[in-house]
Order: C-alpha cells, then structure tokens, then sequence
C-alpha cells in the first residue's frame, strides 16, 4: 500500500501529479525550495497544446479554469527579416490548439487547487539518500529530513533526485538566450509594438534569432538567442544594463531598430540563460521507489514542449498509481515507458529546431514548420 509521496519541486509537472493525486484520493507532499510563490518571478507565456498539456488539465479536472486564464489573441504569430520586412503573418483567428497563459497564473491555479498544506515553502534539497526495499530520505539544508515509499523528481535540469537512478548531467548545447522586457510598449515603444504584433514574433539569422512575446496588458517579452560558446556570455556583465545591451546589439549590426530595441530600450537588467539538455535518448533502469518527470527526467533546450511534457507527465503518473494503488513498481514501469517515448521525440524535434536555426534559411525553415502545424491541427 502506498502509504507516503513525496515531490520534490512545486513547478507545473509536480503541481499537477499532486492535484491528480488528490482527486483520486492518494496524499502528496511537495516540497519547494521557493521561499514562497511569489518569491521570484515564474517566467513568460505559455502555449497550452491540445496533445499533452490540454490532456493533463483535464485529467486534474481543471479545464474550465485554466480556459478563464487564456489571453486573447496571442496565438497570432509574425515572422519577420532581419530588416524588418514581415515574411509572415498570421493573425489569431480562435481557431488554434495552443491557447496562451502565463506561466505564473497556471502554476497559481494548480497550487490553489490543493489542500493548504500540500506544499511545503523554502524547503531546498541537499542531498537523498537510499534507505533499501524502494524507501528514500530527503534530506534539506535546513537539516531536516523526510523519509518516503515514493520520492518524484520534479525538481527540473538541476535535479537532485536524478543521481539516484542515472549518472547523466546536463550539457551546455551551444545555444544561450538573453531574456529583456518592455513595459508599456503601446505607448512607450510604439514601433516595436507594432514590429511584434498582439502575439508571438520571431527575427531569424543564421545562428541567432530575436524573438518576442506580448505578454498580458501591453508588456513584450523578448528572447534573444545566439549560438556562442559559454565564455561569450560569460563575459556579458549584466550588472551595467547599458554595455550589457551594447554588447549584446553589436551581434545584429544593421538589424531593424524596432528590433533591436527589444535589446536596447529593455526596461529590466537582460537575464542571461544557458541551455542544457541531457541525451536525446535519456533513459535507465528502473529503480524502485523513486521516478523523475519533466525537466529532471528530460530537460532539452526550449522548444515550446517543455512545460506541455512535464504537466503530461505529472498527469501520466498520477492515473497509473491510482489504477495501481497497491502495485507501486508496475505503475511506475508503466509510465516510464510512456515517458521514455514521449520524451525521446520531443528531445528529437528540438534538436532539429536548434539545427533549423543555424542553417543558412532558417526564415524558410520556420515558414515550413508553420504550414506543417497549420496542416495538422
């Protein structure tokens, strides 16, 4: 009998396995180095697909909440030259399967879909530890401990859960992002309001790319990726805005400027991010007692599949252990099964997005990927 679960991480994918969980009437308890849900901030906006993310917000019974945090508009997608020249441009009609939200007010609905005390705040893992016959302690670095019958792994590309079943780590993939926003972009960037349109916006190069989202209210979000070693980045002080925007400019000289001033007009210090990935085949033997979703178990570079992934597999391993209640290692080869696969794709899919980006037409590549989504859905 399952008599103790334990997650470690209160991301979506842990989020949702706790919620599931609980509507089948099994208790979970999430532990989250966070010292609260608003101690930082959740990230950008979130494009919900109908083939896995949908899926799980179903199977955690909330379908018709997250439908009241859908943004309006924001699945109409531009593409546009490095001259500003738009190659593309498809307007939100209502008719797509990927709705935006923010992450933050999805990841606000699952915790507020949980019993008060199903999440426990600042609490950060130090190290686990095998206690034998499939039990595991955690132990955090306040000095306390836990000890569990299933321990999760829900704790993304870092994870200290994923030693106790592989020895992989995540690698650098040659790809970073530098992350800016603009606030109030109608009024104060008018033309790179304009550039970006009412949803989602992408400027590809060979190697590089500036990409936007507009967020809720009039705010843009922008990505600006590079292909570059570690060292390039490092050497970006993101402590002086000002040459940290200069230098990051200097890579597209004779870009637009209402593109680039998603670069220099940033109203926040640019966030530099390295992308990791573990092998696109990632996967090990099963290890009772313990399994790993989301990031933790197949953290790629992102390729719009990472959140929908980590909620489906949330959702996947609640339904197997409620089916397999007193069945704890079947349940969870089950779903490692299904996890292994669904992961390997997507990890496959990314890797060819990142190839598509460094080609010498990613423009047409991105073009091609559109009608290829706009043909299946």
């Amino acid at each position: 009998m399952l008599r103790s679960v334990t997650i470690i991480g209160a991301g979506l994918g842990g989020l949702v396995l706790a919620r599931v969980l609980h509507l089948h009437g099994i208790r979970a308890t999430v532990y989250e180095a966070d010292a609260s849900p608003t101690s930082r901030p959740q990230g950008g906006m979130l494009d919900i697909h109908a083939h896995d993310g949908q899926v799980a917000l179903e199977a955690a019974c909330l379908t018709e909440a997250f439908r009241a945090l859908i943004l309006e508009g924001r699945q109409a997608f531009r593409l546009l030259s490095p001259d500003g020249t738009v190659l593309l441009d498809h307007p939100d009609d209502g008719t797509g399967t990927r709705p935006e939200v923010q992450r933050g007010e999805l990841r606000q609905l699952l915790l507020d879909s949980l019993p008060p005390d199903t999440v426990r705040w600042n609490r950060k893992v130090n190290h686990v530890i095998s206690l034998g016959e499939g039990r595991h302690e955690v132990h955090f670095t306040d000095g306390g401990s836990v000890q569990t019958d299933l321990l999760v792994g829900a704790d993304g590309a870092w994870s200290k859960v994923r030693p106790l079943v592989t020895e992989a780590v995540p690698t650098y993939t040659g790809t970073g992002c530098i992350e800016t926003y603009l606030f109030e972009s109608d009024t104060r960037h008018p033309a790179t309001a304009q550039a970006v349109g009412s949803g989602a916006m992408s400027a590809p190069a060979p190697g590089s790319a500036i990409m936007a989202h507009r967020e809720r209210g009039d705010t843009l979000h922008a990505y600006v990726i590079l292909n570059r070693p570690q060292a390039w980045f490092a050497d970006i002080d993101v402590s002086d805005a000002q040459a940290a925007a200069a230098r990051i400019k200097d890579e597209f000289r004779n870009w637009a400027p209402a593109i680039t001033a998603l670069i220099t007009d940033s109203d926040t210090t640019p966030v530099v991010r390295l992308f990791h990935a573990l092998p696109v085949d990632h996967q090990w033997t099963r290890v009772p007692g313990v399994t790993l979703i989301g990031d933790a178990a197949h953290v790629t570079a992102p390729n719009g599949e990472g959140a929908n992934l980590a909620m489906l597999d949330g959702a996947e391993l609640g339904l197997a252990l409620a089916r397999n209640p007193d069945n704890l290692e079947y349940a969870l080869a089950e779903f490692e099964r299904a996890m292994f696969e669904r992961g390997a794709k997507s990890a496959a899919d990314g890797v060819g997005f990142y190839e598509m980006l460094a080609s010498d037409n990613p423009a047409g590549g991105f073009i091609a990927l559109f009608e290829q989504d706009e043909a299946a859905s």
